[in-house]
């Protein structure tokens, strides 16, 4: 008996340990996302605007390459292989397809921090140019890269680890205040670091808790020393810069292709101070020598990786956080889906390999992802074909931006920054829609100022953390509610042979950024749980069965049923008197509820909502005016449904059922169709729910 038992288990644990080769193309296919979508790729629709938009892309990847580089304290050529080899990782592993991974301001503030710690600007003197030394470049410059490198590195290992961890489920917990207030601060601190270029001052690197203050107090307390040669040339820039990009985006629609306006202010600023040599004549600081080609790769030194862990963690939280708020904002406006633990393994893999090249830690930046939106890009081959444009620049046009002032790559950094610093808008949303995510908003903001964007990301998420328990003792998970009374009442005062159907569901729950996605999947479950239990089964439904958000899908009947067979008109009735409270992160999910139900021409009704929730709702989406959404009870709501199908009752009651047959195979007439081939009001088993 126990041979037996043991040869049965030996049985079951080879099974369980035998990898099918479905299991490992399955497997291969999640972990490559370029196996799901390169064998697909259309050429004719999608090769010219990836082109279009790679090329664009490569000219921002090229002069924020140069201008991050600096940012992060090392040669400015380090920046242009950070914006090559990470693109190409993660155009492997990542699933945003429109997502443009390189150099970032935030990442490269952070690695800043680390290479002048350990390898501080008064030691520079005690180096000299070494021939022997990668693309020629003093060791000073090496050592310094050394430790970028590194902290690329321990990085990209940190979001691998995580990665293995399954820490993506948990990304929930920074909600879009928090990140909006984090990537605010960085981005005031980024601009904060640009001072000293756009003002031609030598100052020393400040940083620290407070080093924000510290610097203007520097710079106002060393006033005279401006050179005013840069500021008139970097007030120029920037004024170019804004000026040519507004008309950019305002005409966007009538241009097929819009003005690089960045390489072409970098060509000409080049060639002016090369004619007029302004380095010696004005002392204005430029770029200097740009090495050509790419060094053979080399492992990052190991022995300064516990010297660096604080940045590191820093570099793979924020630029994590950071770009996956752009994945995900790609994928919702593009719809389609995205797995945040994937991006963890995307972005882990594009800072580990990239080390390998020299290259200074990566993540998206929102200025290159708007710029894919612009131009049209549609898979990430347009991030592919701007690595190509890269390559030309490194090997043959990198050593023509010697002249290049320093003063104008600050301007370019600056008004590359214009998209987070345009987020103080959102203040006045969250003062609207909650404004305990507002107070969160401020808090956080202050300590990324006052600290670091490491610092007050954690922060701002503790914060809401703690706010919410306040609130919300202990997170209930959703569930189905017996309302008897209420689903009698449906079916006794409605006319009980409709084929439109009718679900009420009562939210009984607060509704928060702990419990927001899963409201959501829940509320999907319910209702496509219902609707297979309670469609009939009979002659006149042999339709295909749809659920709540399929159910104007395009599905024909068989022929000897057409006639008592048709499409269903739903409607969702969301009963908010258990709706006790709410945060940014709920008011946007119901919102997305509505839409989403909307573009498939399900009607939505919300009933017992309180003033807040009606005024946060209205300010926060672009909800149909036309008809009225809340309800002050569940049977006006009803009521409304029963008097807008006796109008349509009254309206298309004469038509016959070939031309109503013939309207429902009309595309654009499909909603009408349904509303008339729905000739009552209920069906005799309306659903009523509660979550």
């Amino acid at each position: 008996m126990t041979g037996a038992k043991k040869k049965k288990k030996s049985m079951l644990w080879g099974k369980m340990h035998t990898p099918q080769c479905e299991d490992i193309i399955q497997w291969c296919r999640r972990r490559l996302p370029i196996l799901d979508w390169a064998p697909h790729y259309n050429l004719k629709e999608n090769l010219l605007p990836d082109t279009v938009s790679g090329i664009m892309l490569a000219v921002q990847q090229v002069t924020q390459g140069l201008a991050f580089a600096v940012l992060s304290s090392v040669h400015p050529v380090f920046g242009l292989y950070g914006s090559l080899f990470p693109a190409i990782i993660y155009a492997i592993f990542g699933m945003g397809r429109h997502v443009a991974t390189g150099t970032f301001a935030l990442t490269s503030l952070i690695s800043a921090n680390a290479v002048e710690r350990i390898v501080p600007q008064n030691i520079q003197n005690l180096t000299t140019q070494s021939n022997t030394s990668v693309l020629g470049l003093s060791d000073f410059e090496m050592q310094r890269i050394h430790v970028a490198v590194a902290v690329s590195f321990l990085g990209g290992v940190i979001q691998v680890a995580m990665f293995v961890l399954q820490l993506g489920s948990a990304t929930f917990l920074v909600t879009e205040p928090v990140i909006s207030a984090m990537t605010t601060g960085a981005a005031t601190h980024v601009v904060t670091s640009q001072v000293k270029y756009l003002l031609g001052m030598k100052m020393p690197y400040i940083s620290g808790p407070l080093g924000f203050f510290y610097i203007y107090a520097y710079v106002f307390e060393n006033i005279k020393s401006v050179r005013l040669e840069a500021l008139l040339l970097s007030l120029l820039s920037i004024v170019v810069l804004v000026l040519v990009k507004e008309l950019n985006e305002q005409f966007k629609r009538k241009i097929k292709v819009v003005l690089p306006v960045d390489l072409v202010l970098i060509i000409a600023a080049s060639f002016a101070c090369y004619c007029t040599n302004m380095e010696n004549a004005y002392g204005l600081e430029v770029v200097g020598r740009i090495p050509q080609g790419i060094p053979s790769p080399r492992a990052p030194p190991m022995n300064i990786l516990s010297a660096v862990i604080t940045e590191a963690f820093g570099v793979a939280l924020v630029g994590y956080v950071a770009s996956l708020a752009l994945a995900q904002g790609s994928a919702k406006k593009f719809k389609y889906s995205i797995d945040d633990n994937q991006e963890f393994l995307a972005h882990g893999l594009s800072n580990i390999v990239s080390s390998f090249f020299f290259c200074i830690p990566s993540a998206a930046a929102m200025g290159r992802t708007a710029g894919l939106y612009s131009t049209g890009a549609k898979t990430q081959v347009a991030c592919l074909i701007s690595c190509i444009f890269v390559l030309i620049v490194i090997y043959a046009i990198g050593p023509l931006l010697y002249w290049l002032p320093m003063c104008v790559l600050a301007s370019i950094i600056v008004v590359g920054l214009k998209g987070m610093l345009i987020q103080f808008r959102d203040l006045k949303k969250y003062w609207n829609v909650d404004k305990i995510d507002w107070g969160i908003w401020v808090s956080t903001y202050v300590f990324t100022i006052c600290f670091a964007a490491n610092v007050g990301l954690l922060f701002g998420v503790v914060c809401t953390i703690a706010i919410v328990i306040g609130r919300f003792p202990r997170a209930m998970t959703l569930s189905i509610k017996n309302m008897k009374e209420m689903e009698f009442k449906v079916k006794t005062e409605m006319d009980s042979e409709n084929l439109q159907q009718v679900k009420i569901i009562s939210i009984n729950n607060p509704l928060v950024f702990l419990n927001a996605k899963k409201f959501y999947t829940d509320l999907m479950n319910i209702i496509q749980k219902e609707n297979a239990c309670n469609q009939p089964l009979d002659d006149t439904s042999k339709c295909e069965q749809n659920t709540l958000l399929n159910s104007l899908s395009n599905g024909n009947c068989n022929e000897e049923v057409s006639q008592s067979c048709h499409n269903e008109k739903c409607s969702l009735i969301l009963d908010c008197s258990g709706f006790t409270f709410f945060d940014y992160s709920g008011v946007s999910m119901l919102v997305e509820v509505y839409m989403d139900c909307k573009g498939r021409s399900v009607d939505v009704l919300l009933a017992h909502c309180t003033a807040s929730l009606i005024k946060a709702m209205t300010y926060y989406g672009n909800l149909d005016s036309e008809k009225p959404i809340f309800f002050e009870s569940v049977s006006a709501a009803i009521s409304h449904i029963h008097s807008n199908k006796a109008s349509d009752k009254l309206l298309f009651g004469n038509l016959d059922l070939p031309t109503m047959s013939l309207l429902s195979g009309l595309g654009g007439c499909l909603s009408i169709a349904n509303c008339l081939l729905a000739q009552q009001m209920l069906l005799p088993g309306s659903t009523v729910l509660g979550i």
